[in-house]
C-alpha cells in the first residue's frame, strides 16, 4: 500500500509505556474483513486451526499489518527494522465459552524472559465487530511490568472491543485473557508476534518533546522513574541520568525496599536507585550477590539503569562462582545497550559459560550491544562467537544467536556457513531467525542459500487432501 506511514503521537506513546497497549483502526472496507472471516470459517471446517500457517493460508491478512496506521504504530513501538515473527495463531472463542484466566504468554523458542523495555510485541486483529459479550480479549493495563498475579490483578480490567479491523498492539508481557463468550456469535482474534531488531536512537513517532514531564495530566504517577526511563530509552537517551542530591538515608531505605513483599514498591525502589548513579553502585553490588532471586533481579534493574558507572561491577560479577549471579549480571548488561560497550569482551567469554542461563543472557547481550559498536575487531570476534553458539545444545542460546546475527546485518557475513547449516535446525524458530540473518546479510551468496531453502520448504496453501496437484 503506497501511502504515507501514519505515526503515533507523544500522547499515544506515553499511554503505551504506561498501559502496555495501543489500538489502531485501518480503513479497509467491511468486505475486506468479511472475506477474511469467510476464509477462517472454511479453514476451521476443512483443516482446523492452521496456527503458524495461518498467513500463507490467508495471505490477505498481511495487508492489515502493511496498512500505514498499523505499520506506523509498530514502528513507534518497535523501531524501523521490526520483523514479523513466524509464530501466529487464530484464537477462536466459541459461543458459550467460559473464557480464560489472565496470563502472560511464553516466548516462542526462548526462556521465560521478561524485560521492561519493549523488544517484542503481539498484535491482536479482529476480522469482525467484537462487543463485550462476544468474548473479547481483555488486558490488565500497566501489568507488563509485573511478574506476580497479585500485582497484576490490582489493575482494572480493560476489555478490547472494536469494529472489524481493529488492531491492538500489545507489549508482549502484558497480562491478558479471552473473556467468556456469552453471545450467540463466534469470535475470531488473530494473534501475531513482532520483534525489534535495532535499539532506539531517536523517537519514531510524531515527537514534539523529549521531556517526559511535559506530558500527562499532572496526576501522581504510579511508577515515575520506571516510566520515564522507558521513555528516555525510546528517545535514544543513554543510561545513567542520576538524580541530584539524593539523601544518604533515602538510599538506605530504598535498599531495604528491594526486599519488600510488595512488587510495586520493589520496582519503584529499583528504578529510583538506578537514578542515584555511581553513589549507589557499591551497595547494589552487594545486593547482586544476594541469595534471593528477587533481590538480585531488582538490583540488576537498578545497575542496568545506572549505566556506565555500573559496568565494571557487572563485569566482575560475570566471574562469580554462583551461576545465578553471573546470569543476573549478563541480563543487566544486555539491557544497557551502548553504555555497556566495554563489557563486550566479558560477554563474549560469558557466552561460552557452562551455565545455560548465563550463555542465554550473554548471547542476547552480544546482539543488543554488539550491533552498536564501531570497532571492527570487536564486531568480528562477536560474530565469530555467535556463529559458534548457533550449534549450542540449549535451544534459547541457538535462537538468540541467530536473532543476534540478524541484528548485525551485512557484518554477519562471516557467519554464513553456520547460518546455512541452521536452516535445518530441529526448532522452527531457530530456522526462521537463521533465514532472517541471511536476508539481512544480503549478499548474492546469502540470497541463493535463502531462496534454495525457501523453495524447498515452501508450504502450499492451495494443496489439500482433495486437491493434491
Amino acid at each position: 500500500m503506497d501511502r504515507p506511514t501514519l505515526q503515533l503521537t507523544d500522547e499515544e506513546m506515553r499511554d503505551f509505556i504506561i498501559n502496555g497497549y495501543v489500538k489502531v483502526q485501518p480503513d479497509f472496507p467491511p468486505s475486506f474483513h468479511e472475506n477474511i472471516c469467510q476464509q477462517l470459517d472454511t479453514m476451521f471446517e476443512e483443516t482446523g486451526n492452521l496456527g503458524n500457517n495461518l498467513l500463507p493460508a490467508i495471505p490477505e491478512i498481511q495487508e492489515v499489518f502493511d496498512h500505514p496506521v498499523v505499520h506506523g504504530a509498530m514502528q513507534g513501538v518497535l523501531g524501523s527494522d521490526y520483523v514479523m515473527h513466524p509464530h501466529r495463531y487464530c484464537h477462536f472463542n466459541q459461543q458459550g465459552s467460559e473464557g480464560q484466566n489472565f496470563h502472560k504468554d511464553s516466548y516462542a523458542g526462548d526462556e521465560q524472559i521478561r524485560r521492561h523495555r519493549c523488544r517484542w510485541t503481539m498484535a491482536f486483529y479482529y476480522p469482525q465487530d467484537v462487543t463485550e459479550d462476544m468474548g473479547a480479549t481483555a488486558v490488565l493495563p500497566g501489568s507488563q511490568y509485573y511478574e506476580t498475579g497479585e500485582s497484576a490483578h490490582e489493575q482494572p480490567e480493560a476489555v478490547l472491543c472494536g469494529e472489524a479491523g481493529t488492531v491492538t498492539i500489545v507489549h508482549y508481557d502484558l497480562w491478558h485473557r479471552a473473556t467468556p463468550n456469552q453471545s450467540d456469535k463466534k469470535r475470531y482474534m488473530l494473534k501475531f508476534l513482532f520483534i525489534r531488531l535495532d535499539e532506539p536512537q531517536a523517537p519514531l513517532w510524531q515527537s514534539h518533546t523529549a521531556d517526559w514531564h511535559t506530558l500527562g495530566d499532572g496526576k501522581e504517577s504510579e511508577h515515575p522513574e520506571l516510566w520515564e526511563s522507558v521513555w528516555d530509552w525510546y528517545c535514544g537517551k543513554q543510561n545513567g541520568n542520576p538524580a541530584n542530591g539524593v539523601p544518604h538515608a533515602e538510599v538506605d531505605a530504598l535498599i531495604e525496599t528491594l526486599d519488600s513483599d510488595n512488587e510495586k514498591e520493589r520496582l519503584n525502589a529499583a528504578y529510583r536507585l538506578g537514578r542515584v548513579g555511581e553513589a549507589a553502585v557499591p551497595v547494589l553490588k552487594q545486593m547482586l550477590h544476594s541469595e534471593s532471586n528477587a533481590i538480585r533481579e531488582y538490583a540488576g534493574y537498578a545497575l542496568s539503569l545506572t549505566g556506565a558507572p555500573a559496568v565494571p561491577t557487572l563485569i566482575d560479577a560475570l566471574q562469580a562462582t554462583d551461576a545465578s549471579v553471573r546470569a543476573s549480571a549478563a541480563f543487566a548488561l544486555a539491557d544497557m545497550g551502548k553504555a555497556a560497550q566495554e563489557a563486550l569482551p566479558a560477554l563474549i567469554r560469558a557466552a561460552q559459560d557452562p551455565s545455560e542461563s548465563v550463555r542465554r543472557h550473554a548471547t542476547e547481550g552480544l546482539g543488543l550491544i554488539g550491533q552498536l559498536v564501531s570497532d571492527e575487531m570487536d564486531v568480528s570476534e562477536t560474530v565469530r562467537v555467535l556463529a559458534t553458539q548457533l550449534s549450542d545444545d540449549y535451544l534459547p542460546v541457538r535462537d538468540n544467536a541467530a536473532r543476534a546475527l540478524a541484528k548485525f546485518g551485512t557484518l554477519a557475513e562471516p557467519a554464513m556457513p553456520a547460518l546455512v547449516a541452521q536452516l535445518g535446525d530441529e526448532d522452527r524458530y531457530v530456522r526462521f531467525h537463521a533465514a532472517l540473518a541471511l536476508k539481512q546479510i544480503n549478499t548474492s551468496e546469502a540470497q541463493d542459500a535463502l531462496f534454495n531453502h525457501l523453495f524447498t520448504s515452501r508450504w502450499c496453501a492451495l494443496t489439500t487432501r482433495g486437491t493434491p496437484f
